[in-house]
């Protein structure tokens, strides 16, 4: 792209600018506390979009369509004064000249919110990095879509057993909440779907496999939360490979710490991730993968440069490693720190970051889930699984995808259904040799 016929082209007016590099979930809730205020704000994303991550495995699995998890940002802010958007990368911080740099150009800015999340972390792994899919972004989530279902196809049109099973076998590395919620769908979909799209098919070759180099899945959870989650993952013929690693993946053969090798056609990454931290900052601004930040959520030696949400690390009594990367500390931190702001323009004293823990959850399937309130509350099964989905639907931007959403639940708990089951964008698309290759490799026929 020939960037000199580009620039920002952002109005210069009176107010302060407040840069806002990131549109996730404490990028979005800063700028909704400064609404109508006293500031020009500036929204710098890739993307041109707000993404519901909690819910990428509903999209990765068939349950919603992307569209429903996700909301463009000028129609959430189109109704504010002073509200720009341009869909950029930021290549670097010049905090010395308070500029961003892009690659269309320098913007300078008065105050600086540093909100641009996570990304997915293979510990330095290229072969795992090229052949795993993992679930950060809308893209990822239709590449496995399509990768699942382009599966099914291709073992549906196998003589061979023993190619059947490789292409059948589906294995998540990590047992966090996302794993457990993809393990649990996928299992659902082989249990009450596949035997009818697939009639062919022996579902009996489906396997699908939890890999996790702790003893147990959901080890930030109470441990009841982790041996319910256990039991129903059991009972879902859901294998769990616990107290194990990924060593390496070379696109079909997974090889573990243990000696063993699991043969999979598909790896789903779902093991750990890493802060998207932004060059021109330096080294010590940087503790543990994150930007250091005090409890004005303030970068340490900077006066008017901010960090929230997964990106930012503050160390506190209770929380030594740092806050958790969940949306409800990006939601609350985002929240504050706007308030902050606006008490600083107005001359007032801004207050310290206090989390406030509401609990953790997660959902394995139709009726079974498990729910960690404070003070050691502990909900599962239908009752836990009603309060997931009641908080989902809340926490989604816009009443058109809370309604979307609502809706494709309820149609798919009283019909075992999912209906989004289109493959729009192969994600391995082939040429005619690849493809007479492919046919000969896996002895594919009608």
């Amino acid at each position: 792209m020939n960037t000199e016929r580009f620039h920002i082209n952002v109005p210069k007016i009176d107010k302060p600018r407040v840069v806002v590099i990131g549109g996730g979930f404490a990028g979005i809730n800063f700028i909704k506390e400064l609404k109508d205020g006293p500031f020009q704000v500036v929204l710098l994303d890739r993307h041109n979009y707000h993404t519901f991550q909690p819910m990428l495995y509903q999209v990765a699995t068939s349950g919603l369509e992307a569209d429903s998890i996700s909301e463009p940002f000028r129609r959430i802010f189109n109704s504010y004064e002073d509200f720009h958007f341009r869909m950029l990368k930021v290549i670097s911080i010049d905090a010395k000249n308070n500029e961003v740099k892009t690659l269309i150009g320098n913007l300078k800015y008065d105050y600086l919110v540093i909100a641009c999340g996570t990304k997915p972390n293979f510990f330095g792994n290229e072969n795992i990095a090229k052949h795993a899919i993992p679930l950060k972004s809308v893209s990822n989530a239709l590449d496995l879509r399509s990768k699942f279902w382009q599966c099914l196809e291709k073992a549906n049109m196998t003589k061979s057993d023993i190619h059947k099973r490789a292409t059948l076998t589906f294995t998540i590395v990590g047992g966090g909440p996302t794993g457990v919620e993809v393990a649990g769908a996928l299992a659902e979909m082989r249990d009450h779907i596949l035997t009818k799209d697939f009639p062919d098919l022996d579902m009996e070759l489906i396997r699908i496999c939890i890999v996790d180099s702790n003893p147990k899945v959901l080890k930030a959870m109470s441990q009841k939360s982790s041996e319910d989650t256990k039991r129903y993952l059991e009972k879902l013929n859901v294998e769990l490979l616990l107290n194990n690693r990924v060593e390496d993946y070379d696109g079909r053969t997974v090889a573990l710490e243990s000696g063993g090798t699991i043969t999979s056609e598909t790896l789903i990454w779902a093991a750990g991730v890493t802060a998207n931290t932004i060059n021109g900052l330096g080294e010590n601004a940087i503790e543990k993968g994150r930007y250091l930040v005090n409890d004005q959520l303030r970068l340490e030696n900077q006066i008017n440069i901010f960090a929230v949400g997964d990106v930012a690390f503050l160390k506190t009594k209770d929380y030594e490693k740092g806050h958790p990367c969940v949306a409800q500390v990006a939601i609350q931190q985002g929240k504050h720190l706007g308030k902050n702001l606006m008490a600083i323009h107005h001359g007032k004293v801004s207050r310290p970051f206090s989390y406030t823990d509401k609990g953790t959850m997660a959902t394995i399937g139709r009726n079974k889930a498990v729910v960690d309130f404070p003070n050691r509350l502990h909900l599962k099964g239908f009752f836990a699984w009603i309060i997931w989905g009641l908080v989902h639907i809340y926490y989604l931007i816009g009443f058109r995808n809370k309604a979307i959403a609502f809706y494709n639940w309820a149609e798919s708990y009283m019909t075992y259904d999912r209906g989004t089951r289109l493959i729009i964008k192969p994600y391995v698309p082939m040429g005619e040799k690849d493809a007479a290759k492919f046919i000969k490799q896996n002895e594919i026929g009608i």
